[in-house]
């Protein structure tokens, strides 16, 4: 449950933290709720009676709901494939040798020849045909992050202090302003091609299971967990599962490794009998060796291969 957390303070550098899906995991669960308030302060005197005094007329009510976005246009044609330029000229070779100097010729005329005509510049090549866009694959939806922690006590409120003089009844509320219109509606586009589905190409934490200590049968709180990955497996059949029961490195009690072990398979178990295939589920050590805690079960994913 902390994995994400560590991985987001160690900068992404751990094994076992993806760095090529940071959409994966959902984000993380709102935190809980503030903790009670301090004790109210004492009330401060009640003020004189005052004046009797009808409220203002409320304001209008907020506009209508927009209208529901309009489909996204279709995407542009690809562009034309253009040959590039030439390339630079190369060097010039090394000069050859000299050859032995002739004999002087007979002097000839003094006239200089005309040019010849330059040639027609050849045709341009054909445009090649632009390929067709290939269809779009199952979109990967990465599962919910996990729960916020609970929030801090609130600290104790101030004394109040004495109340200012207040009127003997309070004016009455305005009436509502009314609704504004519903924007219209924008048409609704065609469903656009379904893209190929995503790679999880490192293994990604995704639950955690506690165990209680030296027992190797799962807690009831975490039942809920096993209908989680299963319904998600369900709906990615492109994942694969990896459990860990890594024991925490201090340990060196022989019978520790046979707990874990146990630990293991109780969770193995209960997915296969929720419907995940035993052949999308494999054990080991997948995750961060230094995260590593005692009485825990870590269940990761990754793109089955």
């Amino acid at each position: 449950m902390k994995r994400a957390m560590l991985c987001a303070a160690v900068g992404m550098l751990a094994v076992g933290c993806s760095t090529t899906q940071p959409g994966l995991m959902g984000p993380r669960g709102a935190d809980g709720p503030s903790g009670p308030a301090g004790t109210v302060g004492a009330t401060g005197a009640t003020g004189s009676s005052g004046t009797v005094m009808a409220g203002p007329r409320g304001a209008d009510g907020p506009a209508g709901p927009m209208g529901a976005q309009g489909a996204t246009g279709a995407t542009g044609a690809s562009g034309a494939v253009v040959t590039g330029s030439a390339g630079v000229v190369g060097a010039s070779g090394p000069a050859g040798s000299q050859g032995a100097i002739g004999a002087t010729g007979a002097q000839g005329s003094s006239m200089t020849g005309a040019a010849g005509p330059a040639g027609a510049m050849g045709p341009a090549g054909a445009q090649g045909q632009v390929g067709a866009t290939g269809a779009q694959g199952p979109t990967l939806v990465g599962p919910s992050g996990p729960a916020g922690r609970s929030g801090d006590a609130g600290v104790q409120g101030a004394t109040g202090s004495t109340g200012s003089q207040g009127s003997q009844t309070a004016g009455a509320v305005g009436p509502a302003g009314r609704s504004g219109p519903a924007g219209a509606q924008g048409p609704v586009g065609a469903t656009g091609a379904q893209g190929v589905a995503g790679i999880v190409d490192r293994w990604t934490s995704f639950r955690e299971f506690t165990f209680d200590y030296n027992r190797s049968d799962m807690l009831a709180a975490d039942q809920s967990k096993i209908s989680e990955i299963a319904l998600y497996m369900n709906k990615n059949p492109s994942l694969q599962l990896g459990i860990d029961g890594s024991m925490d490195p201090r340990g060196s009690d022989p019978r520790d490794q046979n707990l874990s072990d146990r630990r293991v398979s109780a969770v193995r178990d209960a997915l296969i009998k929720a419907g995940v295939p035993s052949s999308k589920i494999r054990t080991g050590a997948f995750g961060d060796s230094r995260l590593t805690r005692d009485r825990r079960v870590e269940v990761l994913l990754s793109t089955n291969r």
